[in-house]
């Protein structure tokens, strides 16, 4: 059966039903689970200071009434850092590949974060739709073009985060089939090609790690402007 490279974004199924619910819900099993006592192990201590750090730096831009969504925005930082850093092994698949996911994930949250500031600050919130001291003759444009990019955000959040690590996994599997091809006629440059390999799967490490990061700092961004 011929396979293309586009074949690794196809969500896998077992007769006929699709996995993509057991890929996301698999890497909370690699979350340490509440027990009776502070400090359990190392794992656990060394993933509560990760918590603690994440939630830190997401709560920087907030004030302290943004701080309510503080489980939120860190439980979903840490389930996409975990998506995205297991669909770098091999043989698995990466749901926030998918941008019907993304977007289920962006959408909701950022009409949450509009509807939260409609509903506490009404006349701030639509006052971003018009700078102040704009022209007369420029206001129509103006608001129209605020708009367009306020209802192109979520969409934004998706597809950056679709296209970056749906590029990183096409260049992986197109470098790894030249390294495998050439081996056989071209070890030297087999040998080139897989070392370039390996320095874009660190690169994809990082990538992963700063999708994730950068998906959950916008948020937290818009959120700070609603609140």
């Amino acid at each position: 059966m011929n396979l293309s490279f586009f074949d690794q974004f196809t969500s896998p199924c077992l007769l006929g039903i699709p996995l993509i619910l057991l890929s996301l819900l698999f890497p909370t099993l690699l979350l340490p689970t509440p027990g009776n006592r502070w400090i359990t192990n190392r794992l656990s201590t060394l993933q509560l200071w990760f918590f603690h750090l994440i939630t830190k730096q997401l709560m920087i831009p907030l004030n302290k009434a943004g701080h309510k969504w503080a489980l939120m925005l860190t439980s979903l930082m840490v389930l996409l850092l975990t998506i995205n850093l297991l669909g770098l092994l091999p043989y698995t698949f990466t749901p926030t590949t998918q941008l019907s996911m993304n977007m289920a994930l962006a959408f909701p949250l950022w009409l949450a974060t509009l509807l939260t500031g409609l509903r506490n600050q009404p006349s701030i919130s639509l006052g971003h739709l018009l700078p102040e001291g704009t022209p007369t003759p420029l206001i129509p444009a103006l608001i129209l073009i605020e708009t367009t990019s306020l209802l192109i955000r979520p969409l934004a959040l998706g597809v950056r985060l679709t296209a970056n690590l749906t590029a990183g996994h096409l260049l992986i599997q197109l470098i790894s089939t030249a390294t495998t091809a050439l081996l056989p006629i071209m070890p030297a440059v087999s040998i080139l090609t897989a070392s370039i390999l390996l320095l874009l799967t660190i690169l994809e490490v990082a990538v992963a790690m700063i999708q994730a990061y950068v998906f959950v700092l916008l948020l937290s961004l818009y959120l700070q402007e609603n609140i």
